[in-house]
């Protein structure tokens, strides 16, 4: 077992998502709150985010939103947060979600969640980091960026290795089993 207290959560907040969705981020956000590990995720309360959000407060748990300033605008900020961490920028953003996690979960998502995923896979990739991180294929979500993987490995854009950085996983549950079980290399 090791020592994870903090796991960060891409996701969406898209509100016009399948239920599916949602269904399961909300499944997420009740299993990371039953284990004890506090949330932190980018703050909002629409989408996948907020399901997640509600999910971990259903079972008592700690919910660390960050989010930028000019989000603030928008009146999207989850306000019952136990904390709520307000940046100037996105790039501030991402490097706080960093700072303060020990691990990563990628649900279903758009572009930000991408970017977001795809950092911290390239700085697995650099060895800059060394935390887990798994996506959470919901209804197949993931399938084709895998299969991108796949084809940057044949095509010689990435090494083998690259599998090793990260895992995906069908539901919280097994993706919470390859967070609490990693072992660092």
């Amino acid at each position: 077992m090791n020592n994870i207290k903090s796991i960060c959560v891409f996701c969406g907040s898209s509100q016009a998502v399948k239920d599916s969705y949602k269904s399961v981020a909300t499944e997420l956000g009740r299993e990371i709150g039953r284990r004890g590990a506090d949330l932190v995720y980018g703050g909002a309360s629409i989408g996948l985010m907020g399901c997640v959000a509600r999910g971990v407060h259903e079972e008592k748990g700690k919910v660390i939103g960050v989010l930028p300033e000019f989000f603030r605008k928008k009146d999207i900020e989850y306000l019952d947060a136990d904390e709520l961490i307000v940046t100037k920028d996105m790039r501030e953003r991402k490097a706080k979600m960093d700072e303060r996690s020990d691990a990563f979960i990628v649900l279903p998502g758009g572009i930000g969640t991408l970017e977001e995923t795809m950092e911290i896979l390239s700085m697995r990739q650099l060895k800059l980091t060394n935390k887990p991180l798994v996506f959470i294929s919901t209804d197949g979500f993931y399938d084709k960026l895998n299969e991108t993987f796949s084809s940057m490995i044949e095509q010689k854009f990435a090494k083998e290795n690259i599998r090793n950085m990260f895992a995906i996983t069908p539901n919280p549950k097994s993706a919470l089993e390859y967070i609490f079980n990693y072992v660092t290399p």
